[in-house]
């Protein structure tokens, strides 16, 4: 195994906290302080010093930092390739997902990722595109899966599924009742409740409508809200519009409980892609990017 001091020392310095590193690692705060001692022991240098109420890195401990990282990171690509003798695939994949796909796409992909891969440990955040993509930065995730359309020259994004976003109303709404078109004066004029700044649902309905040269400001929004399910509930109980992915809206679709309407010159169509950081990937990221582009029948290319 790699040198556990190591493992502690990066993770109190990722977190700036020995705290949190004892928590992410399920040891005690005494454990992490001792094992922070023992490498400063070992080197004659201080890793860490306190800024007031702040824990920072010393020049010694950024170098330190900069060496775990890539220590760690050869450790988890030679543990993988030396269980492929046995044709087992162990490591750790650290997901984040934004709000749509960790709940409405991305469940039966790693179901069966699980079951293809007993061995390999998966954990998953969830947040909306902003704050995974934030995660991703921080080096928190291994890898992230989001659905907004602005790119960052920070990371490389990889598509792996198309999604539509539909315009929706109640089945009681007079909107479902009147008619299943609208043109858009009538769009415009319509109380809307859209997911919260942030989201890759909002980033997705600003370009569309930028299109069509409309604001956010001209709509007539009602609420903004974080959770999908929040905002469907909200509608089903309001003369209200709403605008989610289909892959949120497919039972209420079948149920009749939820109605797609269309909009003349409005399309709201977008790519649900990956999000890597620059540098080395673990080949577990790499299988599983691989798994799941198999599954959705899209090839692997970057953009």
């Amino acid at each position: 195994m790699a040198d556990f001091r190591l493992q502690v020392f990066y993770t109190a310095a990722k977190n700036l906290s020995f705290t949190k590193a004892a928590q992410e690692l399920y040891i005690s705060q005494p454990a992490v302080t001792r094992h922070i001692n023992a490498l400063e022991e070992q080197y004659q240098v201080l890793l860490f010093e306190r800024q007031g109420n702040k824990l920072e890195l010393t020049p010694a401990g950024k170098l330190m930092m900069e060496h775990s990282e890539r220590i760690l990171q050869q450790y988890q690509q030679l543990e993988y390739a030396m269980h492929l003798f046995h044709q087992d695939h162990v490591g750790q994949l650290r997901l984040g997902a934004s709000t749509t796909i960790a709940q409405y796409v991305l469940p039966p992909h790693l179901a069966q990722f699980i079951a293809d891969f007993p061995h390999a440990t998966v954990t998953m955040l969830n947040g909306n595109t902003r704050f995974i993509e934030h995660e991703l930065s921080c080096h928190n995730i291994d890898l992230g899966l989001i659905e907004g359309v602005s790119r960052s020259p920070l990371f490389t994004y990889t598509p792996f599924q198309d999604d539509e976003l539909l315009v929706l109303a109640s089945a009681n709404s007079h909107y479902s009742s009147a008619n299943t078109s609208l043109n858009l004066q009538e769009f415009c004029r319509a109380p809307l409740v859209l997911r919260e700044h942030g989201s890759g649902t909002l980033e997705a309905i600003e370009k569309a409508l930028h299109q069509q040269h409309i604001t956010l400001g001209e709509l007539n929004i009602r609420i903004y809200l974080g959770s999908t399910e929040a905002i469907k509930l909200f509608v089903k109980e309001t003369d209200s519009l709403c605008i989610l992915s289909k892959y949120a809206v497919t039972t209420e679709l079948q149920n009749g409980t939820l109605r797609a309407l269309q909009v003349e010159n409005l399309c709201f169509k977008r790519q649900l892609c990956f999000v890597q950081a620059p540098g080395p990937q673990s080949p577990l990221v790499n299988r599983f990017i691989d798994f799941v582009c198999k599954r959705a029948q899209t090839p692997a290319n970057g953009s």
